[in-house]
């Protein structure tokens, strides 16, 4: 692992911001997936939907 000479732990608020910015662009791509395979995106809803009913709380 490579040292680092800025301070090891980051802040709060830069970690809050790249992993808004990760999940923003997730989204993005998990929407632009959906367009282009219309089908597989159809079998993964229902695939996940069919796992939330069956999951114990």
């Amino acid at each position: 692992m490579p040292e680092r000479s800025e301070p090891e732990r980051e802040t709060e608020a830069e970690r809050r911001r790249r992993r808004a910015r990760f999940l923003r662009e997730l989204t993005e791509a998990r929407e632009l997936r959906d367009r282009v395979q219309p089908r597989r995106a159809k079998a993964a809803r229902l695939r996940h939907a069919m796992r939330m009913r069956t999951f114990r709380w």
